[in-house]
């Protein structure tokens, strides 16, 4: 009798500690966006739109490192725009023992600003990410590239982005 009292507390004890398993949360994924937004520098500005698209990769828990790459361009002059290129740190408000469907997250970084010459600006921003499924989502999102001022006027670039998620 007491080999079975054993036996059965053996399984409810494996059984407990099979089913709380943490679920893993992917490390990685993938997005394209299209954005509008302003520019400002000193006490003059103008509107914008912005495309491109990324990846992140997680590093510890929410914590990930991730590059995009984008256009931004004002609405009439396609051919005039400047390319912008991000490294940031981000972190996702999501743990791997409790996966949702809808992710904030912040995120932060260096950019590079490109055409004929390179500026050096830095980002920050955040949203959400909703999951569709495991494999596809949407991002909300609002960045700020900020250029500092030079002894002039600190440039902002403000975005407001939506795009497609996947893993």
């Amino acid at each position: 009798m007491s080999r079975l009292i054993l036996v059965a507390i053996g399984w409810i004890g494996f059984t407990t500690w099979a089913v709380a398993q943490e679920a893993a949360v992917p490390r990685g994924l993938g997005y394209v966006y299209a954005a509008s937004g302003f520019a400002t520098a000193g006490s003059e500005a103008s509107g914008g739109m912005q495309f491109g698209g990324g990846g992140e990769g997680r590093i510890y828990k929410g914590l990930g490192a991730g590059a995009d790459i984008g256009y931004l361009f004002a609405p009439r002059s396609f051919k005039d725009g400047i390319g912008l290129l991000s490294a940031n740190g981000s972190y996702h408000f999501e743990t791997s023992s409790s996966p949702r469907t809808v992710v904030p997250f912040v995120t932060g970084g260096y950019s590079l600003a490109f055409r004929s010459e390179t500026a050096n600006l830095y980002n920050f921003g955040g949203g959400i990410d909703y999951w569709f499924s495991q494999k596809t989502g949407v991002r909300l999102e609002a960045r700020d590239h900020v250029w500092p001022g030079d002894g002039g006027p600190t440039g902002h670039i403000v975005s407001f982005r939506i795009g497609m998620l996947f893993r």
